[in-house]
């Protein structure tokens, strides 16, 4: 019997009172709960037939060998959301690659320095709908009710212990350690050139690379190029936050991420941290917050250009303010100053240091963080740049009236329903929906459904069946021979048996 379980002493018979027997406590050990959930997701999965046999056509490559129905770039979240709604729907023909070690997949315990995730610790995470695959159910297994009623908000860490635990309780096929680094589309699939030399042939790839992943990080024009490597950082790179100890830092920006990143500096022993926000108030109300209901999941693509043009360009205008964690996070050390309504205008080296050109006047700092951001900007992004004059953007296909031009919006890529590239001069090329991109990118076209915990379940299923539908079209000859073909008898043993 386990040390660690609780065990109560009662009599064993009123008659007797002398003698005694243990129970054992009715309150399952995390340990023993964890076995129970994997038994519960097992049958949750066979109850609803999941995941069915895989039933796409086997498509010859140009080697002759069959392709794969789907390649999956990136084992984060999303990645993971992604590939595991396709498998529940039979497309099993699947990879999945992520370039970081296993368990370091996405920004869980890499460049994203909150304490906890923003989103409150309910939400279900990417369980599809099955309830023994949510974020509670793991988190009560292995460490019990009474951890999980406790619980305040998910720390980072713990997040990315239950994806690791996801994946492998769904057995995807992950490969870490290797990436893909360019994308060529034509002859009816897509060919994946990866960062091992190799090559991977699929008819079906989906993007799933996070907000980084469509332009990389947003570098401000005036920031000198020679401050990198050692007198600058973006919030989004390693930085060695120790090397930082006893320096003076300024950080650019009043976004979550900025004020992380000048928590952490802090904690590492800065001397000082100076944040310069351009507004003079900060932003007070998450209206990404307000925003995350199935009607915006659901709806957002069934408006018209022009209302999902006002809609993101009010939120970027308006913008989150930083969690109310992370100000106090921030704010109990003395070293740190706050300067609203002080934009920066220019950044560049100053003997050891850095020289910040403000509206009134230059101050000097140690090192300078910038917490401006992602770009989308596919001709930057080195996956899809050889693209990025064949695909179409927002600026190519909408123009919004003069009070809401954002150039920001334009460089939005303008995606199909189920994610995918489109042509710019359509027919020019037909095997360039053949990517579909899931991640920040498409929130313009689809809302924030490819890049949030809030809305990766509603993402996830409108990928897999978008991409079920394209599969399922092309291979109509073989479906049809394959209907032709069936022929289970219903009758045998009864009068009309006919065969």
């Amino acid at each position: 019997m386990p040390a660690d379980r609780a065990l109560s002493i009662i009599p064993h018979d009123a008659r007797r009172p002398t003698e005694a027997v243990l129970i054992v406590d009715a309150q399952p050990t995390p340990t023993d709960a964890a076995a129970d959930l994997a038994r519960r997701v097992a049958s949750d999965l066979e109850y609803l037939c999941l995941p069915p046999p895989n039933w796409p056509a086997a498509v010859p490559g140009p080697d002759g060998k069959p392709m794969l129905d789907v390649l999956v770039i990136g084992a984060g979240m999303c990645g993971i959301a992604a590939a595991a709604a396709l498998i529940f729907k039979g497309v099993r023909n699947i990879a999945v690659i992520d370039a970081n070690p296993d368990g370091r997949e996405g920004p869980w315990v890499t460049y994203a320095r909150m304490e906890t995730l923003r989103s409150p610790k309910h939400l279900p995470g990417p369980a599809l709908g099955i309830p023994s695959l949510t974020f509670r159910s793991w988190y009560e297994a292995t460490q019990g009710r009474e951890a999980w009623d406790a619980l305040y908000k998910i720390p980072n860490a713990i997040w990315q212990d239950y994806l690791t635990w996801l994946k492998r309780a769904l057995a995807l096929p992950v490969r870490n350690g290797v990436a893909a680094m360019r994308l060529e589309p034509g002859g009816g699939h897509v060919t994946a050139l990866l960062s091992d030399g190799t090559a991977l042939r699929a008819r079906r790839v989906v993007v799933a690379t996070g907000r980084p992943g469509t332009g990389g990080n947003s570098l401000p024009e005036w920031v000198a190029p020679e401050l990198w490597p050692d007198r600058a950082a973006h919030t989004a790179d390693d930085i060695d936050f120790a090397a930082l100890r006893g320096k003076r830092i300024a950080v650019v920006g009043g976004g979550a991420s900025a004020w992380d990143n000048a928590a952490t500096a802090l904690e590492a022993g800065a001397a000082q941290v100076t944040m310069y926000v351009r507004r003079p108030v900060l932003p007070q109300v998450n209206k990404g917050r307000g925003s995350a209901t199935p009607g915006y999941f659901e709806g957002w693509g069934a408006l018209d250009p022009a209302q999902r043009w006002e809609m993101l360009a009010y939120m970027n205008d308006v913008q989150s303010p930083p969690p109310h964690e992370t100000v106090f996070r921030t704010i109990r050390h003395d070293a740190f100053a706050l300067r609203l309504g002080t934009p920066v205008l220019g950044a560049s080296r100053d003997g050891a240091g850095v020289a910040l050109r403000l509206a009134h006047g230059t101050e000097t700092a140690d090192f300078l963080i910038l917490g401006t951001g992602f770009a989308i900007d596919l001709g930057r992004d080195a996956l899809l740049g050889p693209l990025g004059t064949r695909l179409a953007t927002w600026a190519d296909r909408y123009a919004p009236p003069p009070a809401l031009r954002r150039d920001e919006l334009g460089r939005f890529p303008w995606l199909g329903p189920a994610f995918e590239l489109t042509e710019r001069e359509p027919g020019a090329d037909p095997d360039l929906p053949r990517i579909h991109l899931f991640n920040h990118a498409a929130t313009l076209s689809l809302g924030a459904i490819a890049s949030d915990i809030p809305g990766v379940n509603a993402g996830a299923e409108r990928l897999a069946g978008g991409i079920v539908r394209q599969l399922f079209r092309e291979d109509y000859t073989v479906m049809h021979e394959r209907l032709v073909a069936f022929a289970e008898p219903e009758l045998i043993d009864t009068p009309f048996f006919a065969l």
